[in-house]
């Protein structure tokens, strides 16, 4: 039996102590606590790793503390535009969404699409229809507002801006200084040796024209294989899709030999930082070593393990 890990993240960027109250710091730690211990019991019952992230992944989604699912950022017209993406390293099935609207939980529409479509990727309004044709659950547009993102919105729509941030506590007027990278990820694997990643975010903030990032994209936001890792980065978008991100750490695993932690490095801290990509990402292999690795100030992230590891960590370390 392998050792069985659940590795997740809620975001990182400029993420420092000094603009942090103790209460919201207490929020976060509980909200990523509740995230791992959700994709561990699935684990630890025996469940799949495609199981776990997707159950990890959920609880993220339903926090409005974090820019995925029930907390997504608004768009230039208001609105939240979601991706997600799940995939299995056992036989390299995935599935996306892009683009979507009102559904509570992407990742469980990416789940569904990867279980019952013949495609990898949906977007608009045709991912809607699976959804509803699927029984995936929807939700009102007042399920999706917050107060602070509606502020961020106007912020940003007063700077002709767009903001690569989520979760700052600092005055609206700083708002646009800050840079957090506002996605939810979630690696594992299982009893079996079997890993999975998965991956939601509501994008930026005053976003238009569609504007899709990597998380959806198989490869640069999120990977899976038995063979090396399972990966999913919160960042840049842009720059994670032009350094096919998730894949390039699989890549020096597979072909180089490198460890899950030094692969994961070589990209987030070389690769990365030459093209000005900020941002990190989390992994693990199919032995169960976990991986962090992030070029900002910091990262939301945890990790359990049947090994008896266990933190949650927020800031540089």
């Amino acid at each position: 039996m392998s050792r069985y890990t659940i590795v997740i993240h809620g975001g990182a960027g400029t993420i420092l102590k000094e603009d942090m109250t103790p209460e919201l710091e207490q929020q976060f730690e509980e909200g990523l606590k509740a995230a791992l211990e959700a994709g561990y019991a699935v684990l630890e019952n025996g469940g799949s790793a495609v199981d776990a992230v997707k159950s990890a992944v959920a609880e993220l989604e339903n926090n409005v503390l974090f820019n995925a699912g029930r907390g997504s950022v608004f768009t230039h017209e208001g609105k939240q535009e979601m991706d997600a993406a799940i995939m299995d390293g056992n036989d390299l099935k995935a599935g996306a969404v892009a683009g979507i609207t009102n559904v509570k939980n992407p990742v469980a529409l990416a789940l569904e699409i990867m279980k019952n479509s013949d495609h990898v990727l949906l977007g608009g309004k045709g991912a809607l229809d699976f959804a509803k044709a699927h029984s995936i659950a929807i939700e009102a547009d007042e399920y999706f507002f917050s107060q602070y993102r509606f502020d961020q919105l106007q912020a940003a729509k007063e700077k002709g801006e767009t903001i690569l941030d989520h979760n700052s506590k600092k005055q609206l007027d700083t708002l646009l200084k800050d840079k957090k990278f506002g996605t939810v990820g979630a690696v594992a694997c299982d009893k079996n040796g079997n890993v999975a990643a998965a991956t939601s975010t509501g994008g930026m903030t005053n976003k238009k024209w569609g504007r899709i990032g990597d998380s959806p994209l198989i490869g640069c936001g999120t990977y899976a294989n038995n063979n090396t890792c399972a990966v999913s980065c919160t960042g840049h978008g842009e720059l994670f899709i032009r350094a096919v991100t998730a894949y390039d750490v699989s890549c020096l695993i597979e072909y180089k030999g490198l460890s899950v932690q030094d692969a994961a490095d070589k990209v987030v801290m070389e690769k990365l930082k030459k093209i000005n990509g900020e941002g990190g990402l989390i992994a693990v292999d199919a032995a169960g070593t976990p991986a962090f690795s992030f070029n900002s100030e910091g990262m939301y992230r945890g990790v359990k393990s049947s090994d008896g590891l266990q933190e949650v960590l927020i800031y540089k370390e």
